[in-house]
């Protein structure tokens, strides 16, 4: 059965925790033809978010991603290789229109706030779960702007998909402990502490052209 989904751009709300990592490079997840993750010291950097989708958002929902830094030339972009939502609408919409490979999952996410524990269950098991704690807001509101590249086919057209995408929030720090199933899609996550973990507090973005 077909499942609708707003058109481009989708103007997006809601509140995110964002920890950085930095993989070694045979260990990382890979990126698709055409990009070249960006390096430091023989590692990438690697990022995982959790997100929730709040009102007036189009569609209201929980995810789940992880993305590489890369380049396409000596252009930078944004790769997600994995990402889970709990949103039929959602994956239809990701997919169809920015290739974005969505799948589907069940969430547990603070109330409100950022503080708190966020858990995702893949088949009745947990995958990976995350306790943030003491975020403390910055004195700045973050302005930003970047393209992802994602490989599939959008529109009948195989290949790179590049969309833009802007935010704008009032930016935390905080302290991430995360607990990743190392056997699991994400496991090149398990065991490894984040160099930083940053909060969007209350964000709005808008998410293709």
């Amino acid at each position: 059965m077909d499942v609708s989904y707003p058109p481009e751009p989708w103007d997006l709300h809601g509140r995110s925790l964002v920890s950085a990592f930095l993989v070694p490079a045979r260990e990382a997840p890979p990126v698709p033809a055409g990009l070249r993750p960006l390096r430091l010291l023989g590692r990438v950097v690697v990022a995982a978010a959790w997100v929730v989708y709040e009102e007036p958002s189009p569609l209201t929902y929980r995810e789940l991603m992880t993305t590489v830094l890369v380049r396409e030339g000596w252009r930078p972009r944004v790769c997600i290789t994995h990402i889970w939502v709990d949103s039929p609408a959602s994956v239809a919409g990701g997919r169809e229109l920015w290739a974005i490979p969505k799948d589907l999952a069940d969430f547990s996410v603070p109330g409100s706030g950022t503080d708190g524990a966020y858990a995702m269950r893949l088949r009745a098991a947990e995958t990976a779960a995350t306790v943030t704690r003491g975020v403390r807001r910055l004195p700045i509101r973050l302005p930003l702007r970047f393209r992802i590249a994602q490989d599939g086919v959008v529109h009948g057209r195989s290949g790179l998909t590049v969309s833009p995408v802007s935010l704008s929030s009032p930016i935390g720090v905080g302290r991430a402990s995360w607990r990743v199933d190392p056997t699991g899609p994400v496991g090149f996550l398990a065991g490894r502490r984040p160099l930083l973990t940053l909060a969007a507090l209350r964000f709005r973005m808008r998410f293709g052209s």
